[in-house]
């Protein structure tokens, strides 16, 4: 048997190659878009793929499922244990293989049985990996966004992503009963699950990449709790923002991923294009890194640093309607158009380089965001401190008097930015601020000062602080 790992690092995400040296065939599991990465590993390993299936219908990023087995001639097993409003669009495709609990997947000598696991989502499944040449017994599972490290998948984004009212608490007895029968297996079973720490699909995702069902047990909060009525309230409890865009992944995912084909690089812009699309609104994204925007930027574009975080935050503040545009080096565009591509941001109108900066400067166009450190931002009494972290973060430690309005709510909420003062912005560690200051100046709110590294350096030099 052979089993390789891939990892997202922005996405947070897991995918499967499973694979069997005998047969020469192998099977990709929670494919993201980037699906040259599972072909390129199959040939280096000799392996062609014949199967590519998923654990469920994603809401963090377009799944790779639907063109990798157009691409590989692979057949795509699908889920059938949702509900009418979560069955997939795209079933009745001549490859498609429609899969329920107790169902079998084969690849030569490994074998994966279909084990139903709601309660993140209702259509949810996992897979139990026996490698059949070694042991009768099953190895592990593949268990997707129900079971992870140190938690569970949230059971409440159909309600509050994909706005499916009434039915967080419910799917929440669902995923009880779900974990209260999978512990049944062996404890000595390996679990891989599709998201590690960084993901918004759970609130306290651990960092490790498998764990196994009887150290879970022990260390796992969810297999800890007595009840059904302490796992429901608890499990519901402290759940992040889902990031806007889920609601655009949930239903691309369910009704059929685009078929992109190959990469393309976005077309290049003349300079002076620019100044005529953000006057016409258009959302330019300026990539650069954040020290180089502080000293330089033109109004009405959003900076998001070009990092961990980008696919996040782009998907947050991007609408998907409209075309997208890129401010960067070429290299940088390069792995933005990527980036964006897999959270469904296909539509790229082209990308402007520095040259668009020095046409601007030219303009008048150009402006920069005031630094201050936290001690100085202390002795400013003249200004408005506005917190763009979560409401968790601020209830666990804030800024006497700061407004709390996390950045992913900062345009639908900018009436409540106070207007006639100074405004100092800061996050926790100097990452959303800039995004948040680019922000308010798009929105008529130019002018906000960013705290530079943010509420950990306020804490840290022993600075008032509140807790709510």
């Amino acid at each position: 048997m052979i089993l390789k790992r891939f990892y997202d690092d922005k996405l947070a995400q897991a995918s499967f190659l499973i694979g069997c040296g005998k047969s020469g065939e192998a099977c990709i599991i929670d494919p993201n878009r980037d699906i040259e990465q599972y072909i390129e590993a199959a040939a280096s390993e000799g392996l062609k793929i014949k199967a590519v299936t998923e654990t469920h219908i994603h809401a963090d990023f377009v799944s790779g499922s639907r063109e990798l087995a157009e691409k590989t001639g692979a057949r795509l097993y699908l889920s059938d244990e949702g509900d009418a409003d979560w069955k997939y669009g795209f079933a009745n495709q001549p490859n498609v293989t429609l899969v329920l609990d107790g169902d079998r997947i084969r690849i030569g000598n490994v074998r994966l049985d279909v084990i139903k696991t709601p309660g993140h989502t209702p259509e949810h499944i996992s897979f139990l990996l026996t490698d059949e040449a070694s042991s009768p017994q099953p190895l592990g599972a593949f268990t997707g966004d129900f079971i992870f490290v140190g938690d569970v998948g949230r059971p409440d984004l159909l309600e509050r992503a994909a706005g499916f009212e009434g039915t967080m608490e419910k799917g929440a007895r669902i995923l009880y009963k779900s974990l209260t029968d999978f512990k049944k297996m062996p404890d000595t079973l390996i679990l891989w699950p599709s998201h590690g720490s960084g993901s918004a699909c759970g609130k306290n995702l651990g960092g490790v990449p498998i764990s196994t069902l009887g150290y879970e047990k022990n260390a796992n909060w969810a297999f800890r709790a007595p009840d059904e009525q302490t796992f429901t309230a608890t499990v519901l409890q402290g759940q992040p923002d889902p990031p806007a865009y889920f609601k655009h992944m949930k239903r691309i995912n369910r009704d059929g991923p685009p078929i992109l084909g190959p990469f393309r690089m976005p077309r290049s812009l003349e300079a002076d294009q620019i100044i005529a699309l953000l006057g016409g609104g258009a959302t330019v994204i300026d990539i650069r890194p954040t020290e180089e925007v502080a000293s330089g930027f033109i109004p009405g574009t959003i900076t998001i640093a070009l990092g961990k975080s980008f696919p996040n935050w782009a998907g947050w503040l991007t609408p998907y309607d409209q075309p997208v545009y890129l401010l960067g080096s070429k290299e940088a565009v390069e792995e933005a158009a990527k980036d964006l591509r897999k959270i469904g941001l296909d539509n790229i109108g082209g990308w402007f380089g520095q040259d668009a900066l020095a046409h601007c400067q030219q303009h008048g166009k150009i402006e920069t965001i005031g630094q201050i450190s936290a001690t100085d931002a202390a002795s400013r009494s003249d200004a408005a401190i506005l917190d763009v972290r979560s409401a968790s973060e601020y209830s666990e430690g804030h800024i006497p008097e700061a407004i709390n309005i996390p950045l992913g709510h900062l345009q639908s909420r900018i009436a409540e930015v106070p207007n006639g003062r100074h405004l100092i912005v800061h996050c926790q560690g100097g990452t959303r601020s800039p995004i948040a200051a680019s922000l308010l100046a798009k929105l008529g709110r130019p002018g906000a000062i960013n705290m530079t590294d943010g509420f950990m350096d306020w804490e840290s030099r022993g600075l008032p602080i509140e807790r709510t």
